[in-house]
């Protein structure tokens, strides 16, 4: 055990104080949290996590830490645990599975998972101190689960004698000590400590426990609560109910008395939560609790405590539970009545009620049954004797209300309080959220506040308050939380408080705050305390206010209506607060009244208004009770507002002021100086009220009209003037003109007739003002002296006018109206005035007119041109010139409609019939005649042609129509249209040219193009425009561009020849507007790809757009140079369009991919070090450039790289280098750059797109030299120096070779990598026409299904791989006479073998045996797996023992190599338990995959020849299999005919060069792909005829007397051998012949593999397409040669292309397939999770950290032992036929993926194998898939042991009918029987196995099984 240590506060402590000050909390990171508990004396907080237990204090702070784990322990061991006696102990968790206060102890009970579950008792003072904890617990003293994942409840309550006992509740544990009952009685302490006889601490007495007869895995209890109520311990969980036919899980809850130490009141009733439809059926939470007094008293008629439980829905049959969940209540009263009855009628109605229907029995298989006892044993045994029934069950179950139900987050804890005798739940779910509900009287529950305790995290069981229940702990693994169970203060007015509906809340009025009862002072006295949960309940609000408002100039009292305002004591009171003004209140009847503020603390009026509001507050001392607002009106601002009517302004006004009307003045007062006064109109007082009674000015007199410069007097009316008693001079008229004051004295004069009426006249004056405008409108109004202004009539003026503005000459000013009496008056300059003005005489005639402009200037010679005519004098009205307009001397006909007096004519030209010109001439009736001096033309237009023909009928296109005189008339009037289609002129219409937008079309259709000048058509009648169908764009890529642009983007569509430009457009949008446009264009709808422009965010108006032109090659494919973008792209988002005419294409909803922009690259000069000097290049080596970014945005195939004239191909790009192979000889340097400079040396130039790169001169080097220097040999002496000339020969020649092999190397190294990428769009084609044909075959498997085989097929297949006939098929092979017997021992081997002792000592014994081989091993794990299939627990169970063994084994040798091979029993054994658990994942996940990739190989390997004799193909993956000769072959459509089945000829499509039978082999593909393979017609037993007309019928063969022989060799026969044409018809004729040798159907792999059997000496041999003798051969005399070896041993270019090519087309498949088994995005498999779990144990109690090591177990466990297996043979796992040639394909794609899944780094060269070079690019990736796979794995949720029994459970119970065991057991047997005397041997001297007689039970079954005669 560990020691404990106390941290006080601060080290490990995480306590935050979250949201102000609200909630406190405890984490730490290395604890996970699993129960808490509270000590009621003290307040402490204990929390039990796994490996600690804290102590800490109510605030959650202090410290005490207890470290509890993890330690060295195994499931599969008893303590105390000694590591020799336990190998497999190792380092383990310790889980906390009970937290308990013993409150009669004063200690702290806690159990962990460790040691099989023991328990310990701690001081509640300091956890660190142990009080007890058992040094060598025995097996009673076993208390808790030791699995984590298995719940266990108890509690401690008071026995016989008052003796405290624990009660507990633990589910079954698959591992560790068995027999533990699910409920015990545990001892708390010693009864008498010198008794003998006295139960040890923490054990159940053997009559103390729950007595199960039954098998306790099948029951699987699930304990969820256990709780004592009154006297009795009640226990709460759910199983499977093993009497029903579903087995279904039920809940139950079961009671005991307190002092029944025997458990004979046992009794478990089930408890049902539903609603219609739905069955909540695993109870998750429960709490006991007394309910509020509404509830108690309303639907639930109860006064006693009551049951709250949370329910889930489970998944079908298991003990999982999904997010469906509800909350249901049940009183104790009814689950105490139904228990009571339960008892009653098991004791004395023999468990039936009155019906005779069964209600009662007695369950867990227990050998008692109910009775019929008296009567009175109720009362006398109400607990239960030995001699009533027990355990008791009923079948009637207890019905609950269901209050509440969520479909989101299971709910997994509960607690529930009484607030004010209301009753408030407390729920936690499975996401992290605590939810407060409210359970309303009714039994309606109603969620009203939900807190995120952590986000996805569950909320652990334990929700417990604190001891004044003011606050509630809740725990997350990670978190411990103190909520307070109400935040009333967070609201802090009475309206929010109210709108919380928060139970626990009321709003304390006299206090102002928002709290509970009970903290509200005087809540008990009236209406104090306004509870938040109330219906229609309301802060106080002010009703009325007496009076409404007030003038500011005046104090009055204000009385406020208040309902329910609350009553104070005598020397209280409330006080009105107007603004900051405080004014006392009075209470009354219906609220206070209170005094209002003087004028001077009113705050002053704000201009524009004419009145100001306060707020009127009600406190109580510093308390605001209710707030309402109050107006103080300003008369005299009224009168400022209605500065033109101020009597009527402040007499209608709102408020009540009154006017004044002698001073002039707005007033609140009742009363004037003088006493003449006009009241509201709202006001009841006096007769003159209202703006009526107001004095007013109401109008002008006679006209209203007056001439500028001309005296007038104006007359103006008006009423009640009288009120003012002025003398009649005292007026004045006032006008306003432009902004200045014009007064003229005024007198008044009364209406004789009505004395209410007046008549003020302004005297003479002479008006003008200077705006050029015929008339202007002055404002006038009449004031009193001094400035006392009358109300007027809205809108009172005069109306002054001017005769010359706007009649410039004499026909305007003639034709004015009369009204204005406006004359044309001579002299030196006439002009227009007013009659009475002119002192130079009236002109009467007015002079001849005068023709300033024409527009247009020329016309059509059809007529019908607009001219438009301007000038003077045109005429005084239309009648002067109708008739009077001619245009070069023809007709012009006026418009009377479009005349202007004397300035405009409008006309519409006659027609001329011929091209003339001449003026336009106007004569004047009466006034003469003028002509133009501008000549207008009549001309016809013309139409050549246009450009270009065709568009899109999205419209758009840019039309341009040329011709002649195309600009005729007024370019306005001119129209183009294209059919009825508008065409919409885009530019300035020219003489020879219009440029138009056409309109989109809904059809496609040639139409004639039209030109409308006016009225008259203008039509090119022999050139139409064609609509053609719109573009579309479907693939574009690549997807990334330098920001320098200029990368080629290829773009694949339909009609992209339909648009002439074409454009790539890239938008920099930034940020904010992306967010805000986004929205707007997802509404637009992503699903269309194509829009106009107008609706997409192509018309997006970014001041960041950049163009680019696009190139059209043909209507599929076009290329577009992506644009340069010069402004940085990190704060926007990159916006690519493709703009084709009216359509626009995002990139990104085209390609799978967005587009991106990546920094320029940056290259370094080649000569780094100078680069101002030239690079010296050796000719034949390769450039070597560095760099950054070089291959972010672009390929090596686009990278264009210059030496001078001369190319230098890129061979290599990478992130760093480009590699480029420049000319051998030195090119010249770039004319342009000749003239630039005299040096002739070429530059280095690379181009990425737009991006030019200068990377320095290249100068080449001369070739070396390799004669020694002449000097030199004469210099030296002749011995000398020759051997210097050898020595120098030798380092040239080494040097030499080692740089021409370095430029080898690079020149291979660059080919290969060239070969793939040549090979790409081969690829593409390829693929595409695969995927069509995929695509057929998944519409073809939509009626059929995929054709997996049936389990057992499956299993025997895998169990005994390559056996003819699976021994499961056979009969038991024994004379009919012996079978009862021998049948009767295989029964007795099959129990022999369910003892794990012999299976383990057989196989041992076995595996010892030298002439036991591997192949005997694998066959007898298979036979072991046969006969244990109905016990899969059972057989896991020996797996891992015998794995154990293994581990053991290499561990000591080289652990890397465990189970590498399938050389030991219990690695087959491991193979055949993947394979049965991991079935149904290969049905519903991966079978998918892996047969379209089969299916696909199939499809290529058929498109291609195919030798029939070798096997080899054109199209294949392995080279081994690749057929190398070059074949011209073509291929056919057969009609084919099925002999007896009347339907029509089915197409198929064969090779001309494929033999007889392997066309037969296609057809019956085609014809029965609808129909299984071991369906299907043998392709032996039909023959091929084939039906040409006339020529009749002939049966084809691969071999006749037509074959053609030469020499020794004979070819078979094939379709162009017999001249079989295309469209042919064949027909499939059964074969007569009835000596058919084969075997049909065998599943075993290689039966189509080609016969190359050579043939005896001088014998025929056969071939197809190559001869065997063909073959390649490498000649003897140069087979020593390595050089000679690796030139034949090459494969040339043509011929790994075709690898690569079959290799690209297949890709897709092979991913598909990888990733389905190595993805985690679904659940992985259960046994995967297990057993790699295992593995990882096992790597840790030996000691083995090396990742490596684990790895490879893990990979030889899974994918080489299942997966391998499974790709390799389609066929085990589907009815399907497997060629040689797919399954050597196949082969290539296992070995890859098994090297996919080694660590070890693969080194390839030169000599590596073809087959892997092939996947030496992708298996990187595929690496990091498997290592994702297993560290995703590894971070899952642990698989327990009882998951897993459950599932293997399952498994034996769906297939193990399939198995025909007894013939395995049989075939097992003469195993037993060859080494009997070795295995009898074995288990006689093992002591165990001599016990359990295990040597004599095997003696008995040979016996049986065959007479054996033994020492029986």
């Amino acid at each position: 055990m560990l020691s404990g240590t106390i941290l006080l506060a601060i080290g490990f402590l995480s306590v935050c104080i979250c949201r102000g000050d609200q909630y406190k909390f405890f984490s730490r990171s290395d604890a996970k949290f699993e129960h808490l508990t509270v000590d009621p004396k003290t307040g402490n907080v204990y929390v039990g996590a796994v490996n600690f237990l804290f102590q800490l204090t109510s605030d959650l702070t202090n410290l005490v830490v207890q470290p509890t784990g993890p330690q060295n322990d195994s499931k599969d061991c008893l303590p105390p645990i000694n590591p020799s006696d336990c190998r497999q102990a190792r380092m383990m968790d310790n889980h906390n599975k009970l937290l308990l206060i013993n409150p009669y102890g004063n200690e702290l009970i806690t159990c962990g998972s460790l040691f099989q579950g023991i328990c310990e008792k701690r001081s509640l003072g300091n956890i660190s101190r142990v009080l007890f904890c058992p040094e060598r617990p025995v097996d009673t003293q076993y208390v808790a689960a030791n699995d984590p994942n298995v719940t266990t409840v108890g509690l401690v309550g008071l026995s016989k004698g008052n003796t405290a006992v624990l009660f507990v509740g633990r589910g079954y544990t698959s591992k560790g000590a068995g027999g533990i009952p699910p409920i015990t009685t545990r001892n708390l302490e010693l009864q008498n400590p010198q008794s003998l006889e006295s139960h040890p601490i923490f054990s159940y007495e053997d009559t103390a426990k729950l007595a199960v007869a039954g098998r306790l895995s099948e029951y699987n209890h699930h304990f969820v609560k256990s709780f004592i109520y009154q006297l009795s311990v009640y226990f709460l969980f759910y199983r499977r109910d093993l009497k029903s036919p579903s087995r279904e899980y039920k809940t139950y809850v079961s009671r005991i008395c307190l002092g029944d130490m025997h458990y004979y009141s046992y009794v478990e009733v089930p408890l049902v939560c539903q609603t219609a439809g739905k069955n909540y059926n695993l109870i998750q939470a429960a709490y006991v609790s007394r309910p509020g007094k509404g509830l108690a008293q309303g639907a639930l008629e109860t006064d006693g405590e009551v049951l709250f439980a949370t329910f889930a829905i489970g998944q079908t049959a298991t003990a999982k539970a999904t997010e469906e969940s509800a909350l249901c209540i049940y009183t104790m009263s009814q689950i105490d009545q139904m228990i009571n009855q339960t008892r009653d009628l098991c004791y004395t109605n023999y468990g039936k009620t009155a019906d005779g229907d069964e209600a009662a029995y007695i369950e867990y298989e227990v050998k008692s049954s109910c009775s019929g006892l008296t009567s009175d044993t109720l009362n006398a045994y109400p607990c239960g004797y030995d001699h009533t029934p027990s355990p008791m069950a009923s079948r009637i179950p207890i019905e609950a209300s269901l209050v509440l139900k969520v479909a989101q987050g299971c709910l997994v804890a509960v607690a529930v309080t009484v607030e004010m005798e209301h009753t408030i739940a407390f729920i936690g779910d499975a996401k992290g959220h605590l939810h407060k509900v409210f359970v309303k009287p009714s039994g309606e529950a109603e969620q009203y506040t939900t807190l995120t305790i952590q986000p996805n995290a569950a909320v652990n069981s334990d929700l417990v308050f604190d001891g004044e229940q003011k606050h509630l702990y809740v725990t997350t693994q990670l978190k411990v939380l103190k909520l307070p169970v109400s935040e009333c203060s967070e609201y802090t007015d009475c309206q929010s408080c109210l709108v919380a509906r928060d139970p626990y809340c009321g709003w304390c009025i006299l206090q102002g705050r928002c709290s509970r009862r009970s903290e509200c002072a005087r809540a008990e006295e009236g209406i104090q305390w306004l509870w938040s949960y109330e219906e229609g309940r309301q802060c106080l609000r002010v009703q009325t206010l007496t009076p409404a408002n007030i003038s500011r100039e005046e104090q009055k009292q204000v009385f406020v209506n208040v309902a329910d305002l609350p009553i104070l004591a005598e020397d209280e009171s409330y006080t009105c607060l107007f603004d900051d003004y405080s004014s006392p209140a009075v209470i009354t009847e219906s609220g206070v009244v209170c005094w209002s503020p003087k004028v001077q603390q009113l705050p002053p009026t704000k201009p524009g208004t004419d009145h100001v509001t306060v707020r009127l507050q009600i406190t109580f001392f510093s308390i605001i009770l209710t707030t309402e607002e109050f107006t103080f009106y300003d008369c005299s601002a009224v009168q400022q507002l209605s500065r033109n009517f101020p009597c009527r302004g402040c007499v209608s006004s709102r408020w009540g002021c009154n006017w004044c009307v002698l001073q002039h003045h707005c007033t609140h007062n009742t009363t004037c100086e003088d006493e003449m006064i006009i009241f509201n109109e709202n006001s009841y007082e006096g007769m003159n009220k209202g703006p009526v009674a107001c004095p007013c000015v109401d109008n002008v007199q006679g006209s209203s009209l007056l001439p500028v410069s001309t005296e007038r007097k104006i007359t103006l009316a008006g009423q009640n003037l009288h009120f003012f008693q002025d003398p009649e001079g005292d007026y004045e008229c006032v006008f306003v003109i432009e902004g200045r004051m014009v007064v003229v004295e005024a007198f008044v004069e009364g209406d004789n007739n009505d004395p209410m009426f007046y008549f003020i006249t302004c005297q003479v004056h002479q008006y003008t003002y200077s705006t050029l405008q015929q008339e202007y409108n002055a404002t006038v109004y009449v004031q009193r002296r001094p400035n006392y202004r009358v109300d007027s009539v809205q809108d009172l003026h005069i109306t002054l006018y001017n005769c010359s503005v706007g009649r410039t000459d004499c026909s305007r000013c003639q034709t004015a109206d009369t009204k204005y009496a406006c004359v044309w008056c001579g002299g030196g300059e006439p002009s227009c005035v007013y009659e009475k003005s002119c002192v130079d005489g009236v002109e009467q005639t007015c002079p001849a007119p005068v023709i300033h402009s024409i527009d247009p200037m020329s016309g059509l010679q059809e007529g019908g041109t607009m001219v438009t005519i301007t000038g003077s004098n045109l005429g005084q009205r239309f009648e002067d010139i109708q008739n009077m307009v001619t245009v070069a001397g023809i007709s012009c006909r006026a418009d009377p409609l479009k005349y202007e007096v004397s300035t405009r004519i409008v006309c519409y030209t006659e027609a001329s019939y011929e091209e003339v010109s001449g003026p336009v001439t106007v004569e004047v009736a009466n006034g003469g005649s003028s002509s133009s001096t501008q000549p207008f033309t009549y001309q016809s237009p013309v139409l050549n042609s246009i450009s270009p023909s065709c568009g899109p009928k999205a419209g758009g296109t840019s039309l341009t129509l040329s011709g002649t005189k195309l600009l005729t008339g007024r370019a306005s009037d001119i129209k183009v249209f294209v059919g009825d289609f508008p065409c919409l002129i885009s530019a300035d219409i020219e003489d020879h040219q219009v440029q138009c937008l056409t309109a989109p079309s809904n059809q496609t259709d040639e139409l004639p193009i039209t030109v409308r000048y006016g009225d008259i058509l203008k039509r090119l009648n022999t050139i139409f425009y064609s609509y053609t169908e719109d573009p579309n764009i479907t693939i574009v890529h690549p997807d990334k561009s330098f920001l320098g642009g200029g990368r080629v983007i290829s773009v694949y569509g339909q009609n992209l020849d339909a648009v002439q430009t074409p454009q790539m457009m890239v938008q920099l949008i930034p940020n904010e507007r992306w967010r805000r446009s986004f929205s707007k264009l997802r509404r637009l709808g992503r699903e269309r790809k194509r829009r106009t422009t107008k609706e997409s965010g192509c018309s997006e108006k970014s001041p960041q757009k950049f163009v680019e032109f696009c190139q059209v090659n043909n209507s599929s494919f076009m290329t577009c140079k992506t644009p340069s973008i010069k402004a940085p792209v990190s704060n926007a988002v990159v916006s690519v369009h493709f703009i084709m005419d009216n359509l626009c294409f995002d990139f990104n909803e085209i390609s799978p991919t967005k587009f991106t922009y990546k920094p320029n690259p940056i290259l370094k000069p080649l000569n780094a070090d100078d680069p101002s000097k030239p690079y010296r290049h050796k000719p034949g080596s390769v450039l070597s450039v560095e760099g950054e970014n070089l291959d972010l945005a672009i390929t090596k195939e686009e990278v264009v790289a210059m030496v001078g004239e001369g190319i230098c191909v890129v061979r290599t790009l990478t992130a760093n280098h480009l590699y480029c192979e420049p000319p051998l000889e030195q090119p010249a340097a770039q004319r342009r750059r000749k003239r630039e400079s005299l040096d002739t040396l070429p530059e280095f130039i690379v181009q990425m797109g737009k991006l030019n790169f200068e990377l320095g001169k290249i100068q080449y080097d001369a070739e070396s030299q390799s004669n020694f220097p002449i000097e030199a040999q004469i210099g030296l002496g002749v011995g000398a120096s020759i051997v210097a000339l050898i020595v120098l020969i030798i380092v040239l020649i080494y040097r030499r070779k080692s740089k021409q092999a370095l430029r080898d190397y690079k020149k291979v190294q660059i080919q290969l990598e060239n070969l793939e990428t040549s090979v790409r769009d081969r690829c593409k084609k390829e693929f595409t026409d695969l995927m069509t044909e995929m695509m057929d075959l998944s519409s073809d498997l939509v009626g059929t299904g995929i054709p997996f085989l049936d389990y057992k097929t499956y299993a025997e297949r895998i169990f005994f791989p390559g056996h003819r006939e699976s021994p499961l098929q056979r009969d038991l092979d024994v004379p009919e006479s012996r079978r009862q017997t021998v049948e009767q021992g295989l029964v007795q081997l099959s129990n022999l073998l369910n003892s794990k002792l012999f299976l383990t000592k057989f196989i041992h014994t076995l595996e010892s045996q030298r002439t036991f081989s591997p192949r005997d091993r694998a066959y007898v794990a298979s036979l072991l797996t046969v006969s244990l299939h109905g016990k899969l627990e059972y057989y896991t169970d020996i797996l891992k023992t015998l794995l154990n063994d293994l581990v053991e084994q290499n561990v000591a040798k080289n652990p890397k190599l465990m189970l590498r091979r399938t050389e030991t029993v219990v690695e087959k054994l491991l193979t055949n338990w993947m394979s049965i658990c991991l079935y149904t994942f290969l049905r519903d996940s991966a079978g998918e995959s892996l047969y379209m990739l089969f299916r696909a190989i199939k499809h290529q390997v058929d498109k291609g020849p195919v030798d029939a004799v070798s096997g080899k193909a054109k199209y294949t993956l392995n080279d081994n299999r690749l057929l190398r000769e070059d074949m011209e072959y073509r291929t056919l459509t057969l009609n084919v005919l099925v002999q007896g089945e009347d339907v029509q000829p089915s197409p198929v499509k064969v090779l001309d060069c494929d033999t007889i039978t392997q066309v037969k082999e296609k057809i019956i593909d085609q014809i029965y792909k609808g129909v299984t393979y071991s369906l299907r017609p043998h392709v032996e037993t039909l023959d091929l005829e084939w039906r040409s007309g006339l020529a009749g019928h002939l049966i084809l063969s691969d071999e006749d007397l037509t074959s053609v022989l030469q020499g020794n060799w004979k070819r078979l026969n094939t379709l162009q051998h017999y001249k079989v044409t295309d469209g042919a018809t064949v027909a499939l004729v059964p074969r007569l012949s009835k000596h058919i040798h084969h075997e049909n159907h065998d599943y075993t792999a290689g039966e189509k593999t080609p016969m190359l059997e050579d043939a005896d000496e001088g014998g025929i041999k056969v071939w197809h397409l190559v001869k065997a003798s063909e073959e390649p051969e490498l000649p003897k005399h140069r087979r020593g040669s390595l050089r000679e070896r690796e030139r034949a041993k090459a494969i040339p270019e043509i011929y790994l292309t075709r690898l690569l090519s079959m290799k690209g087309t297949l890709q897709k498949f092979v991913d598909d397939l990888f990733q389905v088994i190595l993805s985690t995005s679904r659940p992985v498999p259960l046994a995967v999770k297990y057993f790699f779990d295992l593995l990882d144990e096992q790597a840790v109690h030996h000691g083995i950290t090396d990742t490596e090591t684990i790895h490879i177990w893990k990979t030889n466990s899974l994918p080489l032992r299942f997966w391998i297996n499974i790709i390799k043979n389609p066929h085990f796992t589907f009815d399907v036929q497997v060629s040689d040639n797919v399954d050597a394909m196949l082969s290539v794609i296992a070995q890859t993926f098994m090297d996919s899944c080694t660590i070890a780094e693969h080194k390839l060269g030169r000599d590596s194998p073809i087959n892997k070079l092939l996947y030496a690019r992708d298996i990187p990736r595929y690496k990091q898939m498997v290592e994702r796979y297993y560290a995703d794995i590894r971070q899952t949720i642990s698989a327990s042991d009882q998951e897993m029994n459950s599932a293997l459970a399952e498994l034996s119970r769906n297939y193990s009918s399939d198995m025909n065991s007894l013939v395995a057991l049989h075939e097992l047997y003469k195993y037993i029987n060859k080494y009997y005397d070795q295995i009898i041997t074995a288990l006689e001297e093992d002591p165990t196995a001599q016990k359990m007689q295990l040597g004599y039970r095997l003696q008995q079954i040979a016996a049986s099984v065959e007479n054996k005669v033994t020492d029986l």
